[in-house]
C-alpha cells in the first residue's frame, strides 16, 4: 500500500516538472525603441508607459526626434540622427510616413507606443522567442568625459553590429511653447549619444564620448545592442554608471 500511494505522488511530481520545464520562458532581452517629443501632445503617455515597463530584460531607450521643433519649442534632446533612424526604420516597415510616438520592437515591428494593451501585447510574445546573442558587460567606467567598457558576445557574429548607446535615466523639463507649453515633462531613458560599427570579434573593448548636454547630476545607463544586417536585434545588455 505504502509502494503504491508514493507511486502515486511521484507520477504527478514528474509531469508537473516536465510542464514546467516545456512552458518556462526562454532568459531573453527585449529592445523597446521610442521615437518621441517634447514637441508631441501625444507623446508624455507613450514616454510613461515605457518607463513603466522597463526592466532588467527590457531595456527601453527614448529617441528624440526634430521634426517637431518648428512649431516653437526645440526640444533639447532632439537630434536630425534620430529622425534619419526612424526613416530608416520607416522603409523597413514599407512605412510612407513616420510618426510620434512610435515604438520599435527589437527592430522586428512597431506599434504605437501610447496604447499600452498593444505594448504589454508585444511584450509578452517577445518574451518566448529567445536571442541569437547574449552580451556580458565588464569593466565598465565613467571620467568626466567618456565611458569605457569590455563586452563578450555569444552566439554568430556573422553579419552582426554593436551600438553603443548613452542614456541619461531620467530629467525634467519645463515646456514653455508647442503643443506641451506650459508643463513639465518628465522624461526617461533619453539616448544622447550612440555609435553602431561591424563586429569584428565576439570581446573586446568599447568607449563612448559622453555629450555636453548630460549634467553632473545625471544618472547615466550605457546600453549595447547587437543587430544584423536587417536591423533585427538579436541579443542586448544594460548597466548603469
Amino acid at each position: 500500500m505504502k509502494s503504491i500511494l508514493l507511486t502515486l505522488f511521484i507520477i504527478p511530481a514528474f509531469i508537473l516538472t516536465i510542464f514546467k520545464s516545456e512552458t518556462s520562458e526562454p532568459d531573453n532581452i527585449i529592445v523597446l525603441e521610442l521615437f518621441t517629443s517634447q514637441g508631441c501632445s501625444s507623446c508624455p503617455p507613450a514616454d510613461r508607459i515605457l518607463n513603466t515597463v522597463k526592466s532588467d530584460n527590457i531595456i527601453a531607450l527614448s529617441y528624440h526626434v526634430d521634426y517637431w521643433n518648428y512649431i516653437g519649442w526645440k526640444d533639447p534632446f532632439s537630434k536630425s540622427t534620430f529622425t534619419d533612424k526612424q526613416r530608416i526604420y520607416g522603409s523597413k516597415f514599407n512605412s510612407s510616413t513616420i510618426y510620434t510616438p512610435q515604438l520599435v520592437v527589437n527592430g522586428k515591428e512597431h506599434v504605437v507606443g501610447s496604447n499600452r494593451r498593444l505594448v504589454d501585447q508585444k511584450i509578452n510574445e517577445y518574451k518566448r522567442k529567445a536571442n541569437t546573442n547574449s552580451v556580458k558587460l565588464s569593466d565598465a567606467s565613467k571620467t568626466d568625459d567618456v565611458v569605457n567598457f569590455k563586452y563578450n558576445i555569444e552566439g554568430s557574429i556573422s553579419n552582426r553590429y554593436i551600438r553603443t548607446i548613452l542614456v541619461i535615466d531620467e530629467r525634467k523639463t519645463s515646456v514653455k511653447r508647442g503643443e506641451n507649453r506650459n508643463k513639465e515633462l518628465l522624461n526617461s531613458n533619453i539616448v544622447v549619444s550612440e555609435l553602431r560599427f561591424q563586429l569584428e570579434d565576439v570581446s573586446g573593448e568599447g568607449s563612448i564620448i559622453i555629450p555636453e548636454i548630460v549634467e553632473a547630476s545625471d544618472d547615466l545607463s550605457l546600453i549595447v545592442v547587437i543587430e544584423n544586417d536587417d536591423l533585427d536585434i538579436t541579443g542586448a545588455s544594460q548597466v548603469g554608471l
